[in-house]
């Protein structure tokens, strides 16, 4: 064979190498991507949680503090949103971590 031919040959198993992850690989990114979908199931409930939070707070309010009741489900949706939030970034760290 020609030079050229080798490095074409060298090129190719160089790239079919470097495709292919070991076992302990697959494992370590099966695990960290299962913790990242854990934390966006967690983020999930947060928000859910604290939309039932809002909603029973709105169904108290016998119409007198509407402005006040207003701001307590808000601030509740809110609350649960930041947190929610905080969890998916969270799992999108644990998702880089996988590169």
């Amino acid at each position: 064979m020609n030079k050229f031919a080798h490095l074409i040959v060298l090129v190719g198993l160089v790239a079919s190498l470097n495709g292919c992850d070991s076992r302990q690989e697959d494992k370590r990114e099966t695990t960290l991507e299962n913790k990242a979908d854990k934390l966006e199931d967690r983020a999930d409930q947060v928000r859910d949680a604290g939309e039932r939070k809002a909603d029973a707070a709105e169904a108290r309010d016998p119409g007198l503090n509407s402005d006040s009741t207003k701001a307590a489900a808000g601030a509740a949706r809110d609350t649960s949103e930041h947190k929610a939030d905080a969890l998916e970034d969270s799992a999108d760290m644990v998702r880089e971590q996988k590169d």
